[in-house]
């Protein structure tokens, strides 16, 4: 009987040892992808992105705020506390600590609760990574199994770095590098023993120990550390009370952007090509030049505040304005400026608004007039016409009557004359003479898209962006070339040695001589011509004033003979800007404010443009000196001198 008895209960133990194994096979199947996870780690990353030089511009992230470090570049004085704080046989044990599970279980029975943990570093990497915190033998058995495995496939080092990468320290920051600059301000290699301490305080509750909201609960725990520390005899006692005496100052952000619209602008053109742009830990180099960019923002607001004293009616909520300024022999955007306030508005001006370009297209028209045969000199008439407009309505005859902006004519004057007057009806007249159709065909070939088949877009009815308008004048400003305007740089992948350089992209559009006419032209227009307000000494500029019905946008395209700027300021609601608020006088004083900054921070800049060797003088039958180059000789009706 007691045999029976006795094999009855080995049965039972054999089946419960057998449902135990069974039990812990299946548990060990069902997590083995888990530890898949933590050996080959690959955790969302911020995008970081830096200027030119190097500066630091903004972090963004679509999922978790974490700047990834490897291990090589953690400061030894961070393992130190953090194996001091949490788990001191951390290099020794297995991956997980019987003595210390065994201790904290017979203390948990005694006092009838869970009061003691037990985990170790790996342990804890295993929760925060894969594991909900609920207290349940299953999820115990889980992390102790994953622990092991981890433990048999990783290295030490490989452990802690995942492990300093991974936590969660509060504030939005995950990983010990994100936290130090979030804090501190501060690399990790700039920390000291104190703010090492307060980082490493945050793991136990990042919530209760943020230092942003609770400071002296983190410092309390901080020098409880440092004690910790001292004890072990890992620092020395002039190290601990020097630490203990410390108070870091501490910052409730991050950092300041410091480049918000350009940054914008890149991920819109990024994200097209990179769809995981702000998860996987780019490091995107854009072609903003910061102090460029910080003169940028402050001259649009300096003319902001300028023009609601110009015009008290204005409307501060309505009023906005734009800038983008580039390099235009690389194409590079060196300031892009999107709104006189990003954090009121987003919207992005400079690259999402299309606003129409006014007479800033005029020079295009006198291009197309000088490749094809015409010379600056050459007569054009400046008298009112008027055209039929077609209407359902045949009984009601409609007009439209173009008119200059002084409502008065000229008659015959130059072709150079006109365009620096910006007067309406001479560009009408040679518009007629050179042909609609030619016109827009020649746009398209320049770059415009979307073009109205109506005379009107010789006045500027044709909505542009900024962004356009500048790679568009880069055909001026950069000797009949056209640049492709970019912002990014390069962009890398650190942890998977990636790295691509953004290629120049140019377009030849005609000989640098007939650009060099228009130049010309366009020196003018600022010497003695609409854009006077633009004027500097010591520096040649060249640009064109722009200006749409009712006074609603008012542009400056200017350029120097090694970078370019184009200005806009209008409503938001399209409304006027008020009578006699025109590109000349809205937008050339703000051109003038920001390259006479522009001027100290880069004293390097070329001051005078080149003239190619093609182009020639003459001397016109009213004693004038007057450009003329191979394709645009000294007009055939009109006795002329050659020069040289």
């Amino acid at each position: 009987m007691i045999k029976k008895i006795l094999g009855f209960i080995l049965a039972l133990f054999v089946l419960f040892l057998g449902i135990i194994a069974l039990y812990l096979f299946d548990l060990y199947n069902s997590i083995y992808f888990d530890a898949d996870k933590i050996i080959h780690y690959n955790p969302p990353l911020s995008a970081v992105f830096y200027d030119r030089n190097g500066n630091l511009l903004d972090i963004r992230y679509s999922k978790q705020n974490r700047l990834y470090v490897k291990y090589k570049n953690i400061p030894p004085r961070i393992i130190e506390t953090l194996i001091a704080t949490e788990d001191t046989s951390f290099f020794t044990e297995p991956g997980i600590n019987i003595n210390a599970i065994l201790r904290a279980l017979v203390k948990d029975i005694k006092a009838g609760k869970k009061i003691e943990g037990a985990s170790t570093i790996t342990q804890q990497l295993v929760r925060n990574l894969y594991l909900n915190r609920k207290k349940t033998i299953s999820r115990k058995l889980k992390e102790i199994i994953i622990a092991l495995k981890v433990n048999r496939l990783l290295t030490k080092e490989q452990i802690l770095e995942r492990y300093l990468n991974q936590i969660y320290l509060g504030h939005g920051y995950y990983g010990i590098k994100t936290a130090a600059l979030g804090y501190f301000h501060k690399n990790l290699d700039q920390l000291s023993l104190k703010e090492i301490a307060m980082l490493i305080a945050l793991p136990k509750g990042p919530s209760l120990y943020d230092p942003t909201r609770h400071y002296e609960l983190n410092i309390q725990r901080a020098n409880s550390i440092l004690k910790r520390m001292f004890l072990l005899g890992w620092i020395s006692e002039s190290e601990f009370k020097q630490a203990l005496l410390q108070r870091p100052k501490v910052y409730n952000y991050m950092l300041k952007p410091k480049a918000q619209w350009a940054v914008d602008t890149a991920i819109n053109r990024l994200e097209k090509h990179y769809p995981n742009l702000l998860s996987k830990g780019y490091k995107i180099t854009l072609t903003i030049d910061l102090p460029t960019q910080q003169l940028a923002q402050k001259t649009i607001k300096w003319n902001y505040e300028r023009l609601l004293k110009l015009n008290p009616k204005l409307n501060p909520k309505t009023l906005n304005g734009a800038l983008i300024s580039i390099n235009q022999q690389t194409g590079e955007v060196l300031a892009l400026v999107g709104g006189v306030n990003y954090n009121i508005s987003k919207f992005n001006r400079a690259t999402q608004s299309k606003r129409s370009m006014g007479s800033g297209i005029k020079p295009f028209i006198y291009q197309i007039a000088l490749n094809e045969g015409m010379n600056p000199a050459t007569l054009i008439p400046d008298i009112r016409v008027k055209f039929k407009l077609e209407t359902k309505n045949t009984e009601k005859k409609r007009y439209w009557k173009p008119r200059n902006y002084e409502n008065n004519t000229l008659g015959l004057i130059t072709l150079r004359k006109a365009l620096v007057l910006s007067r309406n009806l001479a560009t009408i007249n040679l518009a007629m003479e050179l042909g609609l159709r030619n016109i827009i065909d020649e746009l398209y070939y320049f770059g415009f898209e979307k073009i109205p088949e109506n005379l009107s877009i010789v006045l500027g009815s044709v909505g542009e962006s900024l962004w356009n308008v500048a790679e568009l004048y880069t055909i001026f400003s950069n000797y009949g070339t056209k640049e492709k305007v970019h912002i990014v740089k390069s962009i890398s992948l650190p942890r998977k040695n990636l790295n691509i350089t953004i290629e120049q992209k140019s377009y030849h559009i005609e000989p640098d001589y007939q650009a060099y006419l228009m130049i010309s032209i366009l020196r003018d227009v600022v010497l003695k011509g609409t854009g006077r307000f633009a004027k500097m000494k010591k520096i040649e500029i060249a640009g064109k004033t722009g200006t749409t019905n009712d006074f609603r946008d008012a542009w400056f395209n200017g350029f120097t003979p090694n970078t370019e700027t184009i200005i806009w300021f209008g409503n938001d609601n399209y409304t006027t800007l008020g009578k006699n608020m025109s590109g000349g006088r809205v937008c050339a004083p703000a051109f003038k404010y920001f390259y006479k900054q522009l001027l100290k921070i880069h004293p390097e800049l070329i001051r005078v443009f080149h003239k190619p060797p093609q182009v020639k003088t003459f001397i016109t039958t009213n004693g004038k000196k007057e450009l003329f180059t191979p394709l645009s000789p000294p007009p055939k009706n009109q006795d002329h001198i050659p020069i040289f």
